[in-house]
This record gives structure tokens, C-alpha cells and sequence, in this order.
């Protein structure tokens, strides 16, 4: 074969391709014996080649991290192995070099073979990798914190690929979504939302009008949990490309709960307060309403009694002046009732045992023909329970939930009257229950209202319940429902216990 230039002979050849490689070679004898190291070995080491032919190994590489003495370790080298098997192996290894510098080497062994497949000789070359492996612990150490950031997020965090297969969930999204996500789950992103859901936000998340291509802004959407609950939460996502290529999503999540909780008790308050201040307004106009009805109202109670008086018993008029009286009387009452609502009345607080007051307060209903068909039963407590407050006022409270249960079981049922004491709040507490037809549910949030009634029209006012719930406030207790339904319904007052002293108590209880 003619060649365009002279080659040089095979040994010559070998060696120079040898010392032409990048990185630290040498060459050894299955006994571990170094019989040659290139060029690049020198520079690197600063040591020549003479010094190290005929050496071993282990000399030469315990010299360089100044530990010559030490014993060579067969077990960590890969070595031996590839004499005994003709295969090439590898080893990494952190050496300190006699600067004090440490580094990273990676050593790789190749074996070359004779014609039966014996091992000749072994070529070792040594790589160094300290750069490599600065940057990969650096990586680490980023991914380290990343994880450490997500992972100490309050936000729920998901990233998934773009088969919608989890990859990351955080801590926080295992709590909102109650999954102990572990890498390798079958777990799908999907199975997070209602139907539909998932197709929705990518479809916003492509949609470049939409906060940007691969951007969904605060959103709020429901998601499902593990127990199949449905959660309101405000979400960002977005979608990771690589080379312009989707490559995966990801979504924060933050749970709507407490905040909706908060939202909806301030919107109730704010109710209740413009509520406070309707019913005040309406109180100031009762009150004046009252006042300008009570003075005709006297005169026609008045100059309907003295008519009454001179016509005689037998006078043909003398039913129609009693029905004038009559409604003239029932009018008093309204106003009387608009008055209390109002609070138009003077108080006058003292100390009374609430069993006490009851008995006294049954005692002013007029018409005990009431009762003739009613079971009353009085469960009193055994122990004194001491309160404060108006007794006058809180005297209609009694006889109207009386009315109200007389009323509601057709005054035909049981009536039980109960007192005892609530430990936990400190107060004496009086039930009133009937065995009536009970509260239809869409009317509880209504029955303290002004002239809310469900009496038929003559029958009722619609202010005895809201009355007795303004009583009671005024006497910084409390009134309630606390049972209804078709077997009856019990309200409930609460009123604070009044602590005397033991020669006072002696006193009331006489």
C-alpha cells in the first residue's frame, strides 16, 4: 500500500498516541507493576517518569496524598477484579493531594488482552472530576433547598407532567388534598377536581388572553380531597416548557376555608348591625306611634266606661258600648307591647330567686280557664338560684312564652315549666316546652322579628316574641329555641346568676 508519508514504526507510533492523551495514564502489569506513564501524568503530578517505572501502584498514589505507609486496599480497588475477569472497570475516589487540597479522581482501568483473552497489561488512566463533583453537590444543595422551600411552603404546591401524572406534592398539599404522596403513585391530577375541571384550566392555561400563554392567574375553583369533600381554593398554575415543548404543570393552591368562614361572620355582623339599626329606627317610630295613640286612646276608655255606667243593663246599646270597650282595651295592649318593644319603660333591677318568680309570674295570668285542658308541670330546681333584674318586664317573658305554648298546642297538650343551672356558663336557666306542632324550620331565623306572626290576622301582633327577646337583652341574658319539631318546642332563657353573699342569701330565702 503506497502512503502520501513515512510512518513510523509501531513502538515509536503507540507511545505517541500514549503521551498524547488528555488525561494521566499508566500502564501496569497484572503484579501492579507501573512500566509506563505518558506526558500529561508528569505535567500533572510533577513527578517524571523514571521515578515511577518499576514502581507499584500503591507506592505511586500514596505518595501523592503524602500517606505512604498505608496498606493498599484490594477490596475498594476495582483492579483485581478486572485482571480476574479481562473486563474494564472504574473507581471514585476523594484523595487529598500533600498541599491539602482535596480532590475527586475517577480511575479507570482497561485491560489489553493476548491472543487467548489473558490479561497483558493494564492501562489506568486518572480523571480528575473535583470540578464535576463541586457542581454536582451544588446542584444538590439547590435541589436540597428548593425542596426545603416548597416543602416549608403554607401554600399547597403540585407539579405533575403533561399526562397529568403527580410528580411533587408538598406537605401543605398532602394536608389539603389528603394524600401521602410517594414518588411513583398512580396519581393523576385530574382525580383533583370536579368533571370538567382540569380540561378548563388548561385550556386557560394555552390560552394567551388569559394572563398570559402558560400563566393562570388567581383563580378560585373547588377541588376534591381524598375523602371525596369539595374545597373551595384560590389557585395560580403553570405550564413548564423545554425547547418551547410542554413539558409539565404546575399549581399553588391556598385553602378558601377560614377565609369564606371570616368573610361570611363579617357579612352577618354587618347584617345584624344594619339590622340593630333598622330595629332601633322602628323602635323610636313605635314609641312615638304609642304615645300619640295612647291619648285618644284614654279618652275613648274613659267616656266609654261612663257610658256604659248610665245605660242601664237591659239598654239595647249596652253590647255594642262593651265591644267598644272591648277593642278599645285590646288597643291598650298593642301600645303597651309597642311601648316595651321600643324599651320606653323604666327598669328597676333587684335581686329575686328565679323559682320563686315564676310561681308569682304564672299566678298573673287572669284567665286560668287556660289550663282547663292542659297538663302543667313544674320541674323546679332544688337548688336557690339568684338573679337580677326587672322582675315587672321579665314577668311578660314568662306569661308570653306561656301564651305562645298555650297558643301553639291548640291549649289542649303538656306544659312544663323548668328550672336549673348551667355550670359551664354560670347562669339559672328557665325552659318553657310545649307538646305542640313546632317551629317550621324556614321560620326560626324570623321569630324574634318585630310583627312577624303566623297567627291568623286580629290573632296577634307579631311583637310578643321580639318583646321578650328585647326583655331579656336589657337584662343581659339570653332567649333561644333550643328544641323544635313535630313533638313540641322548648325555649329556652338564660339569665346571669347573681352572687350574694352567704347573710343575704339567708335573706331571699328567708
Amino acid at each position: 500500500m503506497n502512503v502520501p508519508f513515512p510512518l513510523p514504526d509501531e513502538t515509536e507510533w503507540r507511545m505517541r498516541v500514549f503521551d498524547s492523551l488528555s488525561f494521566p495514564t499508566l500502564i501496569l502489569t497484572p503484579d501492579h507493576i507501573i512500566i509506563a506513564v505518558n506526558k500529561k501524568l508528569e505535567e500533572t503530578y510533577g513527578i517524571k517518569r523514571e521515578e515511577l517505572i518499576g514502581k507499584t501502584c500503591r507506592e505511586f498514589f500514596r505518595r501523592q496524598e503524602g500517606n505512604e505507609d498505608l496498606p493498599c486496599e484490594h477490596q475498594a480497588c476495582p483492579l483485581v477484579e478486572v485482571i480476574k475477569t479481562g473486563k474494564a472497570g472504574s473507581m471514585l475516589r476523594r484523595v487529598q493531594h500533600r498541599d491539602g487540597s482535596e480532590h475527586w479522581e475517577d480511575r479507570v482501568f482497561s485491560p489489553i488482552l493476548d491472543e487467548e483473552g489473558d490479561v497483558l497489561f493494564i492501562i489506568e488512566s486518572i480523571r480528575d472530576v473535583t470540578r464535576s463533583k463541586e457542581l454536582e453537590k451544588n446542584l444538590q444543595d439547590i435541589r436540597e433547598l428548593l425542596n426545603r422551600v416548597l416543602q416549608s411552603s403554607a401554600s399547597a404546591i403540585i407539579a405533575a407532567d403533561r399526562d397529568g401524572r403527580i410528580l411533587l406534592m408538598n406537605r401543605a398539599a398532602e394536608e389539603l388534598f389528603g394524600y401521602i404522596f410517594r414518588p411513583g403513585d398512580p396519581l393523576n391530577v385530574s382525580s383533583f377536581y370536579p368533571p370538567g375541571v382540569a380540561k378548563t384550566i388548561m385550556k386557560r392555561l394555552r390560552d394567551d388572553e388569559d394572563g398570559g400563554r402558560g400563566k393562570l392567574p388567581p383563580t378560585r375553583v373547588e377541588i376534591v380531597n381524598a375523602l371525596g369533600e369539595r374545597i373551595p381554593v384560590e389557585m395560580t398554575a403553570a405550564i413548564i416548557y423545554e425547547d418551547g415543548r410542554e413539558v409539565a404543570t404546575m399549581g399553588v393552591y391556598n385553602d378558601l376555608r377560614e377565609r369564606l368562614s371570616a368573610e361570611k361572620k363579617l357579612a352577618e355582623a354587618q347584617a345584624q348591625l344594619i339590622q340593630a339599626e333598622k330595629m332601633a329606627s322602628l323602635g323610636r317610630l313605635a314609641a312615638g306611634v304609642a304615645h300619640e295613640i295612647n291619648n285618644p286612646l284614654t279618652g275613648i276608655l274613659m267616656y266609654g266606661s261612663l257610658l256604659k255606667e248610665k245605660l242601664g243593663a237591659d239598654h239595647p246599646l249596652q253590647s255594642h258600648v262593651g265591644f267598644i270597650l272591648e277593642d278599645a282595651e285590646r288597643c291598650r295592649d298593642i301600645v303597651k307591647n309597642l311601648l316595651a318593644y321600643s324599651r320606653q319603660f323604666s327598669t328597676a333591677r333587684e335581686r329575686f330567686l328565679l323559682n320563686d318568680f315564676v310561681e308569682e309570674s304564672l299566678r298573673l295570668i287572669r284567665d286560668q280557664k287556660l289550663f282547663i285542658n292542659v297538663v302543667l308541670r313544674k320541674e323546679l330546681s332544688d337548688e336557690p338560684l339568684p338573679v337580677r333584674g326587672d322582675k315587672n318586664t321579665l314577668s311578660q317573658v314568662v306569661i308570653n312564652l306561656v301564651m305562645n305554648a298555650l297558643d301553639a298546642m291548640n291549649k289542649e297538650g303538656t306544659l312544663t315549666i323548668r328550672t336549673y343551672r348551667d355550670p359551664l356558663k354560670d347562669t339559672a336557666c328557665l325552659e318553657v316546652s310545649d307538646t305542640g306542632v313546632g317551629i317550621p324550620e324556614e321560620n326560626l331565623p324570623r321569630i324574634f322579628d318585630p310583627f312577624f306572626t303566623t297567627k291568623a290576622p286580629g290573632k296577634g301582633t307579631g311583637l310578643g316574641l321580639s318583646t321578650a327577646y328585647g326583655i331579656v337583652k336589657d337584662n343581659h341574658g339570653e332567649i333561644s329555641v333550643k328544641e323544635t319539631g313535630p313533638g313540641g318546642t322548648i325555649f329556652l332563657v338564660e339569665l346571669p346568676l347573681d352572687r350574694e353573699t352567704p347573710e343575704e342569701m339567708r335573706e331571699m330565702i328567708g
